[in-house]
């Protein structure tokens, strides 16, 4: 399935059609009379496109012999006396048993009914038809090899579907498991998954195959991965770039272009109305009807992948928004903490890390802890900004920002975490902190980390009510509170990160602002 270029002084309607590999056809008979006769019989057959191969054997133990060494034979013609006066008999029974062979078409074929009777035979052994050999005339043996023939075709069909379903459903999962920055990985994936489906065994009927995918945002076109003589960097530019602008074409007016050969394959990923791209494959041979149905299979799992990630990113992307505004909240409220929330963000990302947390886990935390005070929009600007210490009756009003906070994300499911860490991120490992008194590891992991960075920033920051402390001093603080305030685990990964110099920028950033 190649482009057809129109070259000058060339006749492009004049195609050359890809030969096809014969079908294998073992003849096992002790007569070389009878081998001749047969291969003369069937001397310029052809089925379904594909002529035939005949391979002979002499005796069972020869065809033995074959059998281990050629794969794919769709049919064989055995004499049942050879060697012995039951050779051929023996052969069916290791072709079906030991061999494990359920697709072959074996026909018997006897010179000596009586010693293997038809009923007997057909009841006993696993064949597919019974011939005495005076009854088969040329024509009859036409009509035998052609009938075995397309049943060896028809069952193989059913199983390379079975098989190329089965392989759907194993990588459906996986087609499912996308990240942003696996995208490249992905497409090459789904298109080796692709071509493995049309290699499942189809008797040599495909050959090297040339492939790629692509995706559509709106009028633009994204090449993610190609295969063959389509390969990304190894491939032919321009060629790629004229199959890309044919099967744009085909993609959007539902119409295939003359230069287009007929037999190229173009699987569109689509989900309802809405195309996301194409798969374009074409190679030596010929798809069959069933490789296009189960690479449309394949193709429909991926766009529907391809939809579902593109509304979780969606979502993810919403949530982002939502912190970022609500962030923006707090800061318009209270300008001197805007670059501390900026700040914990950060601080909370490496700790986590450090306390062994994957890359995703920690961001999330990291996100979440910019809401840790976003309930300050409810404390009143003259207790919030007041330069000196708190009264108790203050101190007990701006204790109501953990519960304000809670109250302002709990509408949004998404905010969950964030929503745990503003409620709870000023409790206390021994039970003295508030709002509800949490001890230990009652008090939720996320904002376990977030009370360790909080205090730490808050003595190295400028307050309406204090000046900022050196970093020394604010880390031997941070040892002093750790299995009070704060979570032991957390307070001795802190301190490593600090002793470390990786909390270093932070610290400078801070310090820049003090001046």
């Amino acid at each position: 399935m190649k482009i057809v270029r129109k070259l000058a002084g060339a006749d492009t309607d004049k195609t050359v059609q890809p030969r096809l590999k014969p079908w294998k056809v073992l003849v096992v008979d002790d007569e070389p009379d009878v081998l001749q006769i047969t291969a003369l019989s069937l001397r310029g057959f052809e089925f379904s496109g594909r002529t035939l191969r005949l391979i002979e054997a002499g005796s069972a133990e020869e065809a033995r012999k074959l059998l281990r060494e050629e794969g794919d034979i769709a049919l064989a013609l055995i004499d049942v006396v050879m060697e012995t006066d039951d050779a051929g008999l023996k052969l069916v029974a290791f072709i079906r048993e030991e061999l494990g062979n359920t697709m072959m078409r074996l026909i018997i074929r006897t010179g000596q009914p009586g010693i293997a009777p038809e009923r007997y035979v057909i009841d006993n052994f696993d064949i597919d038809d019974y011939k005495d050999k005076t009854e088969l005339t040329s024509q009859k043996l036409y009509t035998t090899v052609r009938s075995a023939l397309k049943g060896y075709r028809d069952l193989q069909a059913i199983e390379l579907n079975r098989i190329g379903l089965h392989r759907i459903l194993d990588v459906t999962p996986e087609l499912y498991d996308l990240h942003r920055d696996r995208l490249e990985d992905y497409f090459r994936g789904i298109l080796l998954q692709v071509v493995g489906i049309c290699n499942l065994g189809h008797s040599g009927m495909i050959s090297t195959i040339d492939g790629l995918v692509a995706t559509l945002d709106g009028k633009i076109i994204n090449i993610r991965s190609g295969i063959g003589e389509l390969a990304d960097k190894t491939g032919n530019e321009a060629r790629r770039h004229e199959i890309i602008e044919l099967c744009t074409q085909t993609v959007l007016s539902h119409e295939a272009p003359a230069q287009l050969r007929n037999g190229a394959l173009i699987a569109q990923l689509r989900v309802r109305d809405e195309i996301f791209g194409f798969i374009y494959l074409e190679d030596e041979g010929i798809l069959a009807t069933e490789d296009r149905e189960l690479i449309q299979i394949m193709a429909n799992q991926c766009a529907a992948a391809l939809d579902s990630f593109r509304m979780h990113h969606s979502l993810e992307e919403s949530y982002q928004q939502a912190i970022d505004m609500l962030a923006e909240v707090a800061e318009f409220k209270d300008s001197t903490t805007g670059a501390h929330i900026r700040r914990i963000e950060e601080y909370t990302r490496r700790l986590s890390l450090e306390l062994g947390l994957g890359a995703e886990q920690a961001a999330a935390y990291a996100q979440a802890s910019r809401l840790h005070d976003v309930g300050k929009v409810g404390i009143p600007d003259h207790i919030l900004k007041k330069p000196g210490p708190l009264t108790s009756e203050e101190f007990s009003v701006m204790k109501r920002h953990t519960h304000i906070g809670d109250m302002l994300l709990r509408r949004n499911p998404s905010l969950a975490l964030a929503r745990s860490v503003a409620h709870t991120h000023h409790e206390h490992w021994d039970g003295n902190g508030y709002p509800d008194g949490l001890k230990g590891e009652s008090i939720p992991f996320e904002a376990r980390i977030v009370a360790v960075v909080d205090v730490f920033d808050a003595l190295v920051s400028i307050r309406p009510y204090k000046p900022s402390w050196p970093a020394e001093k604010a880390i031997e603080q941070v040892q002093l509170e750790s299995g009070t305030h704060l979570d032991p685990k957390m307070a001795t990964a802190f301190i490593a990160l600090f002793r470390r110099g990786e909390l270093n920028d932070l610290i400078a950033s801070c310090q820049a602002e003090s001046r």
